[in-house]
């Protein structure tokens, strides 16, 4: 099959950060001052001093160019203050390669993305975890799950989970409902097969009430091992033209006894509560008998 063909921007791209020009462009700029320097001639010197001039000012833009195009995120300067460094070091130069944005603040620890930057990052930290050492293979997620089928469109994410369990990880996925939106037919309906997809893809599923959640348990996170927690601090839009989330390198055994003190153990564990709530709301959805009040009752008890 033959190459595609590209456009003259393209190429003409590939030829400013062509590493054999810029070589000769250095080359020029040392060899017209050596030739200027033993020149007799003083028309001959001030005709390459200038010659001399104009390649210092292209070597300048093009320098200029470079640092705009390809971007250079800075080091951290302490990588043991990172709760894995190798796993850091990971994202930061995958990072490099993307060329999302310039993720200056990362060298601290500590990453800020907007709108359709956030499911690209969460997809490269799963990414990253499976092609890592970290370790445990491991996601908790907890979701705000105000609008369920919002996240069943987000499938890069999805298919990025499948992997991970695939190749031996686990995910625990936490979906935070209010009361309210779970006594409604459509939300159960919605939320149910959305639970559905999840557990196709091997992952574990609990429910909580948002009403009885303080307010940092109701928190939109995804926990990567113990290396990374990206926080949804702006619950992002089905075209992603809103969002923002911050992604922290430091911290994570915090979030990780945050998110365990909701998922919780034995008969009220998230995962009994949403085995409750389903045996009295699944029969209602098959049968299209849904009685509000039950229902009502049901969630009131969890």
């Amino acid at each position: 099959m033959p190459a595609p063909r590209r456009d003259p921007a393209s190429r003409i791209t590939d030829t400013l950060a062509s590493p054999v020009l810029n070589a000769l462009i250095g080359l020029v700029g040392i060899v017209i001052p050596v030739i200027a320097w033993v020149s007799a001639r003083a028309s001959v010197r001030n005709g390459l001093l200038i010659a001399e001039t104009a390649v210092v000012i292209v070597m300048t833009a093009n320098h200029l160019w470079l640092r705009k195009a390809f971007i250079t995120l800075r080091r951290a300067t302490n990588l043991k203050a990172m709760d894995d460094a190798r796993y850091y070091e990971l994202v930061r130069s995958q990072l490099e390669q993307e060329l999302i944005s310039d993720y200056g603040e990362i060298a601290d620890g500590h990453l800020r993305v907007y709108a359709s930057e956030v499911p690209r990052l969460s997809v490269l930290l799963v990414n990253t975890l499976i092609d890592s050492q970290a370790l445990p293979k491991r996601i908790l997620a907890a979701d705000l799950t105000t609008n369920p089928s919002l996240l069943t469109r987000r499938r890069e994410y999805l298919a990025a989970n499948r992997r991970l369990v695939e190749a031996g990880g686990s995910i625990d996925r936490l979906f935070i409902a209010f009361a309210d939106d779970l006594v409604r037919e459509d939300y159960a309906r919605d939320l149910l097969q959305l639970i559905n997809h999840h557990r196709q893809l091997g992952v574990t599923c609990g429910l909580a009430v948002r009403d009885r959640l303080r307010a940092d348990q109701a928190v939109d996170v995804i926990i990567i091992a113990a290396a990374a927690v990206l926080v949804e601090e702006e619950q992002g839009d089905a075209d992603y033209t809103k969002g923002r989330s911050s992604v922290y390198f430091k911290g994570a055994e915090r979030w990780i006894g945050r998110f365990e003190s909701v998922w919780g153990h034995g008969a009220d564990a998230a995962p009994q509560i949403l085995q409750r709530y389903e045996s009295v709301v699944r029969p209602m959805l098959d049968g299209t008998t849904w009685d509000t009040g039950r229902v009502r009752e049901t969630v009131d008890a969890l």
